[in-house]
């Protein structure tokens, strides 16, 4: 039955988990409202397994027992549960064996922002990593960045994710991931589950800019790499149009976000024959490839000699 399980896990790309793992998660699973739990104590009728059904966690917290009354059940794990539930037996029964197991999970919002493809709010039940919840989303769009940022209230846990930092309140925990290397399982122990509240934004991939006498111009998202080079922009922009000053092209540049672009100067006819280095552009960068004039002018009057010569031909019978 393990192999089994083994082979379906891996044939979906999945982290398998077996039931004594299962067990063991569901164990240090904190319990919150709406949550339903199963609680058996041995030879005791009153609080017999099938006699109670599932036990719902109230708004308030609380469970409420036979013999044992109402107890605070919200915040503590199956283990504190249980041997809250004992303590408060003790005096009517001698060491009494007291068993919890979570029957059904509550709904818990989870909010997924940025560059997913149905980003909102989601009531999320069970235990869920962080790519099931983006596959609830929709999954990522084709503008998305490598970096997921998690922000999570630290009274709910803490986020197990290295560089974690604290926001001004000293309420919340910031993380980011790289989930391109999470879904190659380069890393897959951050793939991590997701608590009640927590949001998940995924921004967009940084951009760089092609414009002028090109095929495409446009931008073009950062997506696999940190940086591309001009040839590798020049080819994404579909090659220069053939009025473009290739020897004359400028990259634009910000030192730092907002402040004026500097132009550097880059033959990007020379690196095309293979004459010049290939320049990395960085992020919001904008590659500039001007029209030449005289280029320009004998295309246009090429093109006025092709309809001359067309006129003739149609009228001139």
């Amino acid at each position: 039955m393990k192999t089994i399980c083994l082979f379906l896990c891996l044939l979906l790309g999945g982290t398998l988990q077996l039931p004594d793992q299962l067990a063991a998660a569901d164990r240090e699973y904190v319990l919150g409202p709406d949550d339903g739990v199963s609680v058996n104590v041995v030879d005791l009728a009153e609080l017999d397994q099938k006699a109670l059904g599932v036990v719902r966690v109230d708004h308030e917290g609380n469970i409420h027992l036979p013999l044992a009354g109402r107890l605070k059940a919200a915040g503590l794990t199956v283990e504190q549960l249980e041997k809250q539930i004992a303590s408060r037996l003790s005096g009517i029964m001698n060491n009494p064996e007291v068993s919890v197991s979570i029957a059904e999970y509550r709904n818990h919002p989870v909010s997924v922002l940025g560059a997913v493809r149905n980003p909102g709010v989601y009531q999320v039940s069970g235990r869920k990593t962080l790519f099931e919840v983006l596959s609830l989303a929709g999954g990522l769009n084709p503008d998305a960045g490598n970096q997921v940022k998690i922000t999570r209230q630290i009274s709910a846990g803490r986020l197990p994710l290295p560089g974690v930092t604290t926001d001004q309140s000293g309420g919340f925990e910031i993380g980011q991931l790289d989930v391109r290397k999470v879904m190659e399982a380069k890393n897959p122990d951050e793939n991590i589950e997701v608590l009640p509240n927590d949001v998940i934004t995924v921004p967009k991939a940084e951009l760089i800019y092609v414009v002028g006498a090109v095929h495409r111009a446009g931008g073009f998202p950062l997506v696999e790499k940190q940086q591309i080079s001009v040839l590798q922009a020049v080819s994404l922009a579909e090659g220069l149009d053939a009025t473009a000053s290739a020897k004359n092209a400028r990259i634009l540049r910000e030192s730092v976000p907002g402040a004026e672009r500097k132009e550097l100067h880059v033959n990007v006819g020379e690196i095309l024959d293979g004459r010049a280095k290939d320049v990395a552009l960085q992020a919001n960068d904008i590659l500039f490839i001007p029209v030449s004039i005289p280029k320009s002018a004998s295309i246009r009057a090429l093109e006025a000699g092709v309809q001359a010569a067309t006129g003739i031909a149609v009228f001139g019978r």
